[in-house]
């Protein structure tokens, strides 16, 4: 038998090589895969089998030298799946998260993926994973914007300028070309500044490009709302958008969290999820009040179900309006949010694509595992 065991090692440059940072190809991808989801052709982790993953987090008062203390986005993280479809792929992204990084020049966090063959667990790729974990979250909102936002879509508020919000702008740029405005607002002039250098640099078509002061000032005649910011530990200190800024027919994109009034969210606004499936199993990880651990929109859906002041119909799956078994828009008045959750089976979707173009183009390195296992 032939044991001999070899994998694939893509640095960032490779991945940019072999195509990561294709946002139609990873559009188109994403949607794929979020129908192999409704297929239920799929595993992540936990007992119901759609967790986001396994956390590490760290206690405020460590008791152990050396023990990191506990802050801001300080966490590690793994997310394991298997994905069937096309893909036919296991693996996990890993990474480590802290926001001091950023005093080091660094990104925040820190990621890797692992793809590992669906039947013999061994590895076939250890790939630099920013850019990867970076396009497919953006790819998410720009299926969204398909099926959601107005066809004639002109005007983007970008709330939060940095890497989310840049892929989340270059995901609605593939899907609504016709875009021609963007809003942002911003903490940081630096962060400003790199967002409207992308937007200069790969969007020339956009001719405008407005710095705001408030919240207020960019969600206002915008058709597509990004929600990309951070936020505090609590829904009172999540950031607020109120109905009357919200222009007729916009879609709100949530891969972050933002604070509505009750009323709004529960009558006067389409509510629609990523994957149903995620949103359930974060109610038995997190029990109610589940919005204030997550800042993930899709949580105060559940949360405003719990209560009973809406119901599980009202909440959507995109694939049910893709695949036709629930309405979509259903006129240019209609506001629409969706909420963005990112799951393992988007990291295994994207990276089995970009690795495999990287199989075709001869790129990156091939490094042994083992000729032959020395105990087995």
């Amino acid at each position: 038998m032939d044991t001999k065991i070899s994998f694939k090692y893509l640095s960032e440059q490779d991945m940019i090589e072999a195509g990561v940072m294709n946002m139609d190809e990873c559009v188109e991808v994403m949607e794929n895969m979020l129908l192999t989801l409704n297929r239920g052709d799929y595993v992540m982790g936990g007992q119901n089998h759609n967790s986001h993953g396994c956390m590490v987090t760290f206690p405020d008062d460590p008791q152990f030298p050396g023990m990191p203390k506990n802050g801001d986005d300080r966490r590690f993280m793994a997310m394991p799946a298997y994905l069937g479809g096309k893909y036919q792929m296991a693996g996990m992204k890993w990474y480590g998260s802290n926001v001091e990084n950023k005093k080091k020049g660094l990104p925040r966090s820190i990621l890797m993926m692992m793809l590992n063959d669906k039947d013999t667990g061994a590895p076939l790729a250890l790939m630099s994973a920013n850019l990867l974990s970076c396009y497919r979250t953006g790819g998410i909102p720009g299926v969204g914007a398909k099926y959601l936002a107005r066809k004639d879509a002109k005007t983007v508020a970008a709330i939060g300028p940095g890497v989310m919000g840049k892929t989340s702008l270059a995901a609605f740029m593939s899907v609504r070309p016709g875009i021609d405005t963007v809003k942002v607002k911003g903490r940081g002039q630096r962060s400003l500044n790199s967002f409207v250098d992308f937007v200069k640099e790969k969007y020339p078509q956009i001719k405008n490009i407005v710095i705001c002061d408030t919240i207020e000032e960019a969600v206002r005649d915008a058709d597509i709302i990004s929600m990309t910011t951070s936020v505090g530990n609590k829904e009172a200190e999540f950031p607020y958008i109120d109905e009357s800024w919200i222009k007729k027919g916009a879609l709100i994109s949530m891969p972050s969290a933002a604070r509505f009034e009750e009323d709004f969210l529960v009558n006067r606004c389409k509510k629609v999820v990523d994957n149903w499936k995620l949103y359930e199993a974060w109610e038995e990880e997190y029990p109610y009040p589940t919005y204030d651990q997550l800042q993930i929109i899709g949580t105060k859906f559940t949360d405003l179900k719990h209560l009973g002041k809406i119901t599980r119909d009202e909440i959507i799956d995109i694939t049910d309006i893709i695949t036709g078994k629930a309405e979509g828009r259903k006129n240019d008045d209609e506001i629409i949010i969706y909420s963005v959750g990112g799951m393992p089976v988007e990291d295994i979707a994207w990276g089995a694509t970009v690795y495999r173009n990287a199989l075709k183009k001869n790129i990156g390195v091939t490094l042994p595992l083992w000729d032959a296992p020395t105990m087995a």
